[in-house]
């Protein structure tokens, strides 16, 4: 059995031990390293220690690559303290139930060629291995890389590792260092890889943002950001002022070159006297093209959008040093400002590392390698003698894949010469498998075969070039993954369908091809030389097509169907591409599981279209069958119970069992005296039994009811009380069930309606149960905090990492807010916190969670002060306002991100809104009425002057009060003229009108809010 070693792995300590334990288990021998194994479920693969000495222990597990099996040393385990292992994650080790050597080998082996995690590439000499979220083993031109030092710039094609490897370099800085990228899919997945199997480095705070994010974290432009289809629908109106011009060239001529530049938005004068290479238009269009910036730039102000090219620049004085080290991925889908801005923030120049390929590029811009050593070096013939690292090994792509997109390139390089000499590399597929490239001709008999395997399975989608080409798409191919090629970046499948590239676009792909023979794509290699006509801009018009086939190409990880109406156009001779007829297709039907996670996986994409096609077309979910209790639905019972006194006990039960779910003691308080709901007086002992009523089937070890009913509803439906199905299996402690419903694709951001995600519920539940704390709490920790959470200071994002002390802190107050306003407190209601309330909250959290050195009054203090809106700190966060000596409160002026999809982006909503203040205002106790409305009036939150569960009490007094002034009347009047009391005497002033419908019930209750609302605004400040 071969020894594989992390890259991370110390065992400085017990060399001996670990040398000898290792050698046993090279030669198979499991009782002689003593190996046991644990029973700790993993979606990484199972775990097994071996016995170093009385006291320490190795961690290790197994690894497949083809039918070899490997072990891979992980980690030094002291003084049996697994529960501090960064692997296991606090898991709860028995060390009585561990499985003996001999059989557990005899498992393993068998496991491992089956099921343990496959590493596809395993260098043949070197053992050490990197971990992201699975093994890496580097070739020899990413170790070299890897041991480079900064400044470094790594061109790469796709699936080449790039990465992966500038994650790994990552590690290795020091201070505050900033991940980048345009996608913030990307960034997220780069952040999970990042900090996945535990890894920590305390000496270091890494942020991963997109492009847009970092924007956001200079300074929140106000609008949402300008995309294509934006773009499109505006330039629409203007096509008849401006013929001939074409919407896509515009917006690349835009984007690429009139805002791009570092040093400044063009001038008109600049624009017109630009360079023939410097532009896609000849100069005799330019003036019409800068009239058109001009109106677009107009247009944005009142849209109420913004350019992130002007944004940018307008950044720049904002800009402050920051970062200690920056890394920027996919950089050619940057801009040189855009690009100029990320490195304005670095302390010291040339600590960066930047990474992408040129040939990916079909973001409109004028990307060259060249202009990007021009920023650092000014000095030119400096700048074009700086090396570039190129890696050219692609682990992705199958064989026959890899050979198409390579000849592409050479056809492109033929036909255009070089876009600059760092690109001239072709690549070499590693992966393994061979792979095929079908061309099919667009008849019904081919596509009938291809469109009955890809409508059933995740592992099959269809890309086309532009969005307007989908509905041609859609009458032939009735799978919900239909992506166009700006979509398509980024993303990765099994078996990919282009879908008419060449034939829709044939006047384009001609002259591509044009002058091109096979004979002149017969080397091996790709020499550096410019087009000789420096007139000739065919490069820039017809970059993106041949740039969105290659990317195409690089999508599918397997098989490549291209869909052609002429599959006799010469590029396909070129590619050696020859029609196949009906192609041969073998796919396996996914099931509604794999469907629910491929679109939970697209929605955080941003692909929100191919996420709802497949909740309607595949999933076809019906609403449940039972009532929720949303925030419209607790209104409408509220209103029926106590104000308009409607008969009956069904009502007053579903605010009992509401109130005892979400723990309002004050919902429960009035159902006994005012509703007359006497089962409400037994609240305190109902919290654990009645409270869990409608979520109790979520606490059993068979849950296959559960999954069904996600399969039929949906797996983000709605329980009775407004709960998914993860924040129950959260609250329940289920970690097998938090498990599934996270495979099924449930959403970790997911709130009900007081905000409370899954997250919210565990914690919940470990503030007042010691033994979920203990026991199951730290497993469903790792699985349901979301790794990062945004807020807006007013001013600009602030991104709280899971390995922030402000994280926990930030969410435990979150969990704790409504209790301020609707619970008895210890001390005079501040409606704020203190540090003893969290720390009492957070007593038995465990330390794989907290850790102890943050589980102390001075540091918490210090934290909740450094963060204070008013101090002057330089990483001062601004997340909590000081109300009194001591107390702190939520910043009134956070926003929250409501919705973290990428197409979305102005998703701020104000902390107390999405906190619900106005709802807990219905409930809240009297002694915390002033100051819960003076944080509605800090924050800008419209809260009713008079609390819905008081309403009827106070419309019942007074009735009572008008009917004995009534009664006083009449008996006054008769007091003083009894002998005219049974005679008809003129009528009099009418008594007020009884309130006999619920409309005039609600009708006068509005009036008392406004009479109280009018008292409490005449009031002086000093009495508020």
């Amino acid at each position: 059995m071969r020894i594989l070693t992390y890259a991370g792995l110390d065992v400085s300590r017990v060399r001996a031990a670990y040398d000898k334990v290792c050698a046993a288990i090279a030669r198979g021998d499991f009782r002689a390293a003593q190996v046991k194994k644990l029973r700790h479920a993993s979606p990484h693969g199972a775990y097994y220690r071996a016995r170093l000495s009385d006291a320490d222990r190795l961690l290790f597990t197994l690894l497949r690559h083809g039918d070899e099996v490997c072990a891979l040393m992980l980690e030094v385990i002291a003084h049996h303290a697994y529960d501090k292992s960064r692997f296991l994650r606090g898991a709860a080790i028995d060390l009585d139930q561990l499985d003996e050597g001999e059989d557990a080998l005899a498992e393993a082996e068998l496991a491992a060629v089956r099921t343990a995690p496959p590493i596809r590439y395993l260098h043949p000499e070197h053992g050490t291995v990197h971990l992201l979220d699975k093994p890496l083993s580097f070739d020899d031109a990413q170790e070299a890389v890897y041991r480079r030092p900064p400044p470094l710039i790594v061109v790469g094609s796709a699936g080449s590792g790039k990465t992966a490897l500038t994650l790994e370099k990552l590690k290795h800085a020091e201070g505050e260092v900033l991940y980048v990228t345009h996608s913030a899919y990307l960034a997220q997945s780069a952040r999970d890889l990042y900090y996945a199997h535990g890894f920590e480095h305390a000496g270091q705070d890494a942020v991963f943002l997109s492009y847009r994010e970092f924007v956001e974290s200079i300074h929140v432009p106000a609008g949402r950001e300008a995309r294509w289809r934006d773009f499109a629908a505006w330039f629409g109106r203007m096509r008849q002022a401006f013929r001939g011009l074409d919407a896509h060239q515009v917006f690349e001529e835009i984007r690429g070159v009139i805002t791009a530049a570092a040093s400044g938005v063009l001038g008109r004068d600049e624009y017109l006297t630009l360079g023939v290479r410097q532009s896609i238009f000849p100069a005799g269009e330019r003036g019409r093209l800068y009239d058109l910036f001009e109106k677009y730039r107009s247009w944005l102000g009142e849209a109420g959008l913004y350019d992130l090219n002007l944004v940018a620049h307008a950044s720049r004085a904002l800009a402050a040093p920051r970062y200690d080290f920056v890394v920027v991925d996919e950089v050619q889908d940057l801009t040189p400002v855009q690009l100029a801005l990320v490195l304005a923030t670095l302390k010291k120049p040339g600590h960066f590392l930047l990474c992408g390929d040129s040939n990916q590029i079909v973001h409109p811009n004028f990307f060259s390698w060249s202009q990007v050593k021009a920023l650092f070096w000014h000095d030119t013939e400096l700048a074009r003698k700086q090396e570039l690292a190129v890696l050219t090994a692609n682990f992705r792509n199958g064989r026959e894949a890899t050979r198409v997109a390579n000849t592409l390139l050479k056809i492109k390089h033929r036909r255009f010469g070089s876009i600059d000499r760092e690109s001239n590399f072709l690549v070499d597929a590693v992966g393994g498998e061979a792979g095929k490239v079908a061309l099919v001709a667009d008849k019904d008999a081919a596509l009938r075969e291809l469109d009955r395997s890809s409508r059933q399975s995740t592992r099959f989608a269809v890309l086309v070039m532009r969005d307007e080409d989908k509905a041609a798409a859609r009458a032939r191919f009735a799978t919900p993954l239909l992506f166009s090629i700006h979509e398509a970046k980024g993303l990765e499948y099994e078996n990919i369908v282009l879908y008419r590239f060449v034939s829709d676009n044939r006047r384009e792909f001609d002259d591509i091809a044009a002058g091109v023979d096979r004979a002149d794509l017969a080397a091996d290699t790709l020499e550096y030389r410019r087009a000789r006509d420096k007139d000739d801009k065919s490069l820039e018009v017809y970059k993106f097509f041949v740039n969105a086939l290659y990317v195409a190409l690089t999508r599918a990880t397997r098989n490549l169907y291209l869909v052609e109406s002429d599959t006799a156009h010469p590029l396909f001779g070129l590619l050696e591409l020859a029609s196949s007829g009906a192609a041969r297709v073998e796919a396996t039907k996914s099931s509604l599981e794999e469907w629910q996670k491929e679109a939970r996986k697209l929605e955080l994409q941003g692909k929100q279209e191919q996420a709802d096609a497949i909740r309607r077309d595949i999933l076809r979910q019906t609403p449940v069958p039972w009532p929720v209790i949303d925030e419209a639905r607790l209104r409408e019972l509220l209103q029926k119970t106590f104000v308009d006194k409607a008969p009956g006990g069904k009502h007053k039960q579903q605010l009992n069992e509401y109130a005892v779910c979400h723990e309002e003691p004050e919902l429960a308080l009035h159902l006994v005296n005012d509703a007359r709901f006497d089962a409400a007086a037994k609240y305190t002992q109902q919290l654990t039994t009645l409270g869990r009523k409608s979520w109790v089937g979520y606490f059993q070890r068979n849950f296959k009811d559960i999954l069904r009913q996600c399969d039929q509803h949906g797996v983000e439906h709605r329980l009775p009380m407004n709960q998914t199905p993860l924040m129950a299996a959260a609250a329940a402690g289920n970690v097998a069930l938090v498990d599934a419903l996270l495979e099924r694709g449930a959403s970790l951001s997911t709130a009900d309606h007081y905000g409370w995600s899954a997250l919210h519920w565990a914690l919940r539940e470990a503030f007042r149960d010691p033994a979920y704390a203990r026991g199951p709490f730290a497993a469903v920790y790792e699985r349901v905090a979301p790794s990062t959470f945004d807020v807006n200071t007013g001013e600009r994002l602030v991104r709280l990492d899971r390995h922030h002390a402000e994280y926990l802190l930030f969410h435990t107050l979150w969990t704790l807010f409504r209790s301020r306003f609707t619970t008895m407190l210890r001390k005079p209601n501040k409606a704020a916190f203190e540090t003893a309330d969290i720390l009492e909250a957070w007593q038995h959290l465990p330390a794989a969670v907290l850790r102890p050195e943050r589980n102390k009054r001075a540091h918490l203090s210090s934290v909740l002060s450094r963060n204070e809106v008013a101090r002057d700190y330089a990483y001062n966060r601004k997340l909590f306002q000081r109300i009194a000596q001591g107390w702190y409160q939520f910043n009134p002026q956070l926003g929250v991100r409501r919705d973290t999809r990428e197409e979305d982006g102005e998703a701020w909503q104000p902390i107390f809104g999405m906190l619900n203040l106005p709802l807990i205002g219905d409930f809240v106790r009297m002694d915390a009425y002033r100051p819960l409305h003076a944080l509605a009036q800090a924050a800008g939150v419209a809260v009713a002057e008079l609390p819905l569960l008081k309403a009827g009490r106070i419309l019942q007094a007074r009735e009572a009060l008008q009917a004995q002034q009534e009664t006083m009347r009449r008996r006054e009047a008769e007091r003083q003229a009894p002998a005219a009391a049974s005679q008809p005497t003129a009528a009099g002033p009418a008594a007020p009108a009884p309130w006999g419908t619920p409309q005039a019930k609600a009708q006068a209750i509005e009036r008392l809010r406004a009479e109280i609302a009018a008292r409490h605004a005449a009031e002086p400040a000093e009495k508020k």
